[in-house]
C-alpha cells in the first residue's frame, strides 16, 4: 500500500484492478493525465478534493475507502471465519487473531482460513494471502489484512478434500493463472463445507453400503443443491507399514494383536469409514485395536505417525506410503470424486479445473504418484 512521507495512504491500485480499469482509463474518466494518476496510486502526491470526489464516484466508493490517514488501520477485509477440523473446535475468532490465514472468495462471499498445526504445512510452509487482525462485531467473521490487495482480487478456487495429489492440481492451476486454496478435510466435512458455501470443490470417497456405489448418495444427503461429480481417480486403500514390514503385518486381522500400535484417520473420512466397515465385517469391536482413537487428519499425515515409529500401522492411500518411503498393504480400490456445485460450473477456475482434468499430463503426474487409476479422470456424472 504505498505511501510517501506527509502522503495519504490509498488503496487506489486494488479497486483500480477489480474494476478492470487501467491507469490511463481511470485518469482519463475523472479528467487528469495518467502521470498525475499514477503519483496519486504511487503515494507522490495528494488528490484535490474535487479528484478524490470524481474518483469515488468512477470506482463506487466512498473516499475515506480509497485514501486515509497513514496512521489509521491499514485495508483490511471482512471476511467469514472457516475452521477445518485439523485446526480445532470454531469456539470463536479469539484464537485466530495474529495468524496467517488463507483469504478466498467463493461465489460473492469472501472467507478466512487460518493457518495452523498441520494446516499450515504440507512438505513446505502454506504460502497465506494475510494475517488475521481482529474480529468484528459479527459471530464468527475477521478483519483480515492482505499482503497483497492486488493479489486477493486474482481468481481463486477453493477445494476441500483429502487428496495427496492435491500439489499438483495446485502447481497446475497456477500456471493458468488461479490460485489454489486447499484444506486437507475429511470426505464427509468436505462435503459439510460445500453445502455452507465456502468451498468451489470437494473430494469424496465414501461408500454407499446399501448400493455398492461412491459419493452420489452422500452428495445427495449432505448438500441442498445441484452437483456434479467428476472422477479424479481410482487409488489403492489399504495398510501403511514401517519399511520391509517388520512387524509382520499381513491384513486387518493383525490389530487384534494387542500389541501392534494403529494410527487411525478421523471420523468422517473414507479411510475411517473403510476400517470400520472391515472391522464390522470381521466381528473385531474397535476397543479391541490399540490405537483406534489415535486419529490424524489426512493420508500424509497417517505416514509421517507411521515413518516416524510412532505407529506401526495406519489406514491409508498407497500414494502416501510411497512418498514416505514406507510398504503398503492393498485392502480396497475406491473411486475418489471431486463434487462440484452446478452453480460453479461456468465459472472461469472451476472451467481451467475442468480442462486440467481432461488433459493427460495431470494424469499421468498422478499416476507416477503410485496407486492411482486416472483412466477415467474428468469424466462426469450427476450427483442426482
Amino acid at each position: 500500500m504505498p505511501r510517501y512521507a506527509h502522503h495519504l495512504e490509498n488503496d487506489l491500485k486494488r479497486v483500480r484492478i477489480a474494476a478492470g480499469l487501467t491507469q490511463h482509463q481511470l485518469a482519463t474518466s475523472v479528467g487528469i493525465s495518467r502521470q498525475a494518476y499514477a503519483s496519486l496510486e504511487y503515494g507522490r502526491a495528494n488528490p484535490s478534493t474535487e479528484v478524490a470526489l470524481r474518483l469515488a464516484r468512477e470506482l463506487r466508493r466512498t473516499v475515506d475507502s480509497l485514501f486515509f490517514l497513514p496512521e489509521q488501520s491499514q485495508f483490511a477485509v471482512d471476511a467469514e471465519l472457516v475452521v477445518g477440523s485439523a485446526f480445532g473446535p470454531a469456539d470463536g475468532a479469539d484464537d485466530s487473531v495474529g495468524q496467517r490465514t488463507r483469504v478466498f472468495r467463493v461465489g460473492n462471499r469472501t472467507f478466512a482460513r487460518p493457518l495452523s498445526g498441520a494446516e499450515n504445512f504440507w512438505h513446505t510452509v502454506v504460502p497465506a494471502e494475510g494475517l488475521v487482525l481482529s474480529e468484528t462485531s459479527s459471530v464468527h467473521r475477521v478483519a483480515v489484512q492482505p499482503f497483497d490487495s492486488a493479489e486477493f482480487d486474482s481468481p481463486t478456487l477453493s477445494m476441500l478434500g483429502c487428496d495427496p495429489a492435491v500439489g499438483l492440481i495446485e502447481a497446475a492451476l497456477s500456471k493458468r493463472g488461479v490460485n489454489l486454496v486447499a484444506s486437507d478435510e475429511s470426505s464427509r466435512s468436505a462435503l459439510l463445507g460445500l453445502a455452507r458455501g465456502e468451498a468451489h470443490v470437494a473430494g469424496c470417497h465414501l461408500l454407499d453400503d446399501s448400493t455398492g456405489s461412491y459419493n452420489s448418495s452422500w452428495v445427495e444427503q449432505l448438500v441442498p443443491f445441484p452437483c456434479t461429480l467428476v472422477t479424479f481417480a481410482t487409488w489403492q486403500q489399504g495398510l501403511i507399514v514401517a519399511p520391509g514390514n517388520p512387524k509382520n503385518v499381513s491384513g486387518l486381522a493383525d490389530l487384534a494383536n494387542s500389541e501392534l500400535r494403529l494410527v487411525n484417520r478421523q471420523a468422517g473420512s473414507g479411510s475411517r469409514a473403510l476400517l470400520d466397515r472391515r472391522l464390522a465385517a470381521a466381528g473385531m469391536p474397535s476397543d479391541m485395536v490399540n490405537g483406534y482413537h489415535k486419529e490424524e487428519s489426512g493420508h500424509l499425515a497417517v505416514a509421517a505417525t507411521v515413518a516416524s515409529g510412532s505407529a506401526d500401522v495406519g489406514i491409508g492411500v498407497k500414494a502416501a506410503a510411497v512418498a514416505t518411503g514406507l510398504d503398503f498393504l492393498p485392502i480396497e480400490e475406491e473411486r475418489y470424486d471431486l463434487v462440484i456445485p452446478n452453480h460453479f460450473l461456468s465459472d472461469d477456475p472451476v472451467q481451467a479445473l475442468l480442462d486440467l482434468l481432461r488433459g493427460p499430463v495431470l494424469h499421468r503426474g498422478v499416476e507416477s504418484l503410485g496407486g492411482y487409476d486416472a483412466s477415467n479422470m474428468g469424466v462426469q456424472s450427476s450427483a442426482a
